[in-house]
């Protein structure tokens, strides 16, 4: 079961006779999708007979709850029933499939070394910098030495 719920196109029963402003607006408008089987719960909810959790527990066949109050629990039931089974018909589409699976990586993660295992390379404009650095700070050292 597949909804388009954000369709793009319009609907020729809906927007027979309006005007193309009006219709390029009703198909902008965002329409609130309703995904509920059954009445909202009031504080005056009932409690399901026990004849109903019996057939819901599969000890007493459909025909025996049908009769009476209880055909409405049965009704809401078997459409809470029929709803779960299409739902677990739904699969993910072979395209979305394809595109999770190429974006995995291809070769097992490899361990983070710690920084003081790694391997220490000093290229030669480094070593330049550094020994620049040192002979910087020797001499500003050897002139406050002198200097005191």
């Amino acid at each position: 079961m597949r909804e388009d719920l954000n369709s793009d196109l319009p609907t020729p029963a809906r927007n027979a006779g309006k005007k193309p402003a009006a219709r390029a607006h009703q198909e902008r408008e965002i329409q609130p999708v309703v995904e509920r089987d059954g009445p909202v719960a009031t504080s005056s909810d009932r409690v399901l007979d026990s004849a109903v959790h019996a057939w819901l527990d599969g000890e007493l066949p459909e025909a025996a709850v049908r009769a009476g109050n209880t055909a409405k629990d049965v009704e809401f039931w078997r459409g809470v029933s029929k709803t779960m089974d299409r739902s677990r018909l739904v699969r993910t589409p072979e395209h979305v499939e394809a595109q999770i699976m190429a974006a995995l990586p291809h070769h097992a993660p490899q361990l983070i070394t710690p920084w003081f295992r790694r391997e220490f390379v000093v290229t030669p404009v480094v070593a330049v910098g550094v020994g620049a650095t040192l002979m910087a700070i020797a001499a500003a050292v050897t002139v406050a030495i002198l200097a005191t």
